[in-house]
């Protein structure tokens, strides 16, 4: 069984697009995509800097647009790709790419969403200084009770251990220290505290949003980051995209899914990598490919092809 994940905010690197455009047909569709966005996605993703990409507003359309780019790439023939893969998931932004790919939005109101979506969270995330800290390791009892001692929330439940904690740098710093005995801690990427109560005026434009978007049931199993669920109704899967925005993301229970699913192999598109490594260390005996470039595609084509049964899949 082939599952399909999409990476959330912090996987994007400088310049990462910049092998994808280079495939036919490729850097006319992210200029089309541009026009939804809101942004020049071709300069962001092949020559924007590392603090350029990093604004929230612009590293959210991006990923979602990479990520469909590099898993139309994969597959050129969509409805194919719906009998080929049988689940799907994301890490936060990436649960937008996910829905696209699953078929609940398509990529022109999954791009609407997210433009929305980056923007509100830039603008809630301007209010108050806030960030996001990784903990690995430590008594994950004792993680959670210095956590709440320094009012942070775990926002993301990563597994294997990985804790993210959000909330204002001051309470960032008081948590650098005085830390969880154990524990290691590694500041993010990111400019402010996703998923947690600091985010709930995003939360309130989406929801007026939403009833202007068309959506459906989705085509292949969706696993949703905020319990691991199945989630079958696309009504249902707009409705968590909307409130995801301040509630933690349980990337744990996500993989507890995919295993119990019966996943034998778990491609993650562009920017791969981050996902794919907590997969390994957490599902035993699962394939992994993470596309990052072009010449990754060969790999994953064998791939689908050995955990499919089709043998000319794509």
């Amino acid at each position: 069984m082939l599952v399909i994940v999409a990476p959330g905010q912090g996987a994007q690197t400088p310049g990462f697009l910049s092998s994808w455009l280079e495939l036919d047909g490729m850097a006319d569709r992210l200029g089309r995509w541009s026009e939804v966005a809101g942004i020049d996605l071709v300069h962001y993703g092949t020559e924007a800097s590392a603090e350029e990409i990093k604004d929230t507003a612009v590293a959210q359309p991006l990923l979602v647009a990479a990520g469909l780019l590099t898993a139309r790439a994969l597959f050129p023939d969509e409805e194919l790709a719906r009998r080929l893969v049988g689940a799907v998931a994301g890490h936060s932004v990436g649960e937008i790419t996910a829905a696209a790919a699953a078929g609940v939005l398509s990529a022109h109101d999954a791009l609407t969403f997210v433009r929305e979506r980056g923007r509100a969270m830039a603008e809630a995330a301007a209010v108050t200084e806030t960030g996001m800290t990784a903990v690995l390791g430590g008594d994950p009892e004792e993680v959670a009770a210095k956590l709440a001692e320094h009012g942070l929330t775990p926002a993301n439940n990563n597994g294997g251990g990985q804790i993210v904690a959000a909330g204002t740098l001051v309470e960032l710093e008081a948590l650098k220290a005085d830390p969880p005995a154990k524990a290691k801690l590694i500041p993010l990427k990111v400019a402010g505290a996703f998923h947690t109560h600091h985010m709930a005026p995003g939360v309130k434009r989406l929801s007026e949003l939403a009833p202007t978007l068309t959506v459906a049931d989705p085509a292949v199993a969706y696993v949703s980051n905020k319990d691991g669920e199945v989630v079958a109704s696309g009504a249902e899967v707009l409705a968590r995209l909307v409130s995801q925005v301040s509630n933690p993301v349980r990337w744990d229970l996500c993989m507890e899914t995919i295993e119990q699913l019966g996943a034998t192999c778990v491609i993650e598109v562009s920017p791969a990598g981050t996902l794919t490594n907590l997969v390994k260390r957490n599902v035993k005996g699962v394939a992994t490919l993470a596309l990052k470039t072009p010449d990754d595609l060969d790999k994953a084509r064998a791939l689908v092809a050995e955990h499919t049964g089709e043998e000319n899949a794509v």
